[in-house]
């Protein structure tokens, strides 16, 4: 799934005064990319993330998802268009704190009322190395197994595009190393579009295409 984002821009209002936060930019993503997004804290990476993943709303500009025009959906057109298509992993994990790791990972599925492939879930359960955790509530799990939960659940839908905001910030350098490799070798195994934004630039370097982004603006790719 190609994407493309033309004049795509976001302002906050914060009192009277406005924060643009994204710029407006335009850039393409074919389908299979891996990507970094890199630049400091408060850059707008995040931002152009979540605008991307329909978790906030385009001030201006549009999102093209092949045909689909994602700034034109409403905000519940875009949350079922996520569940469908794109998984998204946080720096916080974001698991339910009452769910067991099962429950948390098929968690988009029983949203959507679908049945579970489980052949499928088993493979990504498997290769995560998570066959021994599924019964343990997130505050049983160390860091890098809840991160690999989180993995999981952003992979159960078969999305054409993953997403992850600074996917490794509260990991060890062990477990840093170990979730980029996984999200390398997931995008790949299961021919996922992937989009990480990071401020670690030993991450970064690992990525064949490398966008940068400074004060709301996205500047122009790093080879």
């Amino acid at each position: 799934m190609k994407i493309s984002a033309k004049h795509l821009s976001k302002r906050y209002h914060q009192g009277n005064i406005e924060v643009e936060a994204l710029k407006p930019c335009t850039f393409a993503i074919n389908d299979g990319e891996q990507i970094a997004i890199t630049g400091t804290s408060g850059s707008g990476k995040s931002t152009l993330l979540h605008l991307l993943g329909g978790l906030e709303q385009a001030t201006d500009g549009s999102i093209l998802y092949d045909d689909a025009n994602f700034s034109k959906m409403s905000q519940s057109q875009c949350d079922d268009f996520r569940l469908e298509h794109i998984g998204i992993v946080f720096q916080s994990f974001n698991l339910l704190p009452e769910l067991t790791a099962y429950e948390n990972i098929v968690l988009p599925l029983m949203l959507q009322n679908k049945k579970i492939d489980q052949e499928y879930a088993d493979t990504i359960i498997e290769r995560l190395e998570l066959e021994n955790r599924l019964n343990h509530l997130p505050g049983q799990l160390s860091g890098g197994q809840q991160q690999r939960v989180a993995l999981a659940r952003a992979l159960i839908n078969r999305p054409c595009l993953l997403l992850c905001d600074e996917p490794t910030g509260n990991l060890d350098k062990r477990n840093t190393q170990s979730v980029t490799e996984l999200l390398f070798e997931m995008s790949k195994e299961f021919s996922v579009t992937l989009l990480v934004v990071t401020h670690d630039e030993a991450i970064a370097k690992k990525f064949s295409r490398v966008m940068t982004i400074s004060d709301g603006i996205l500047g122009g790719d790093i080879s």
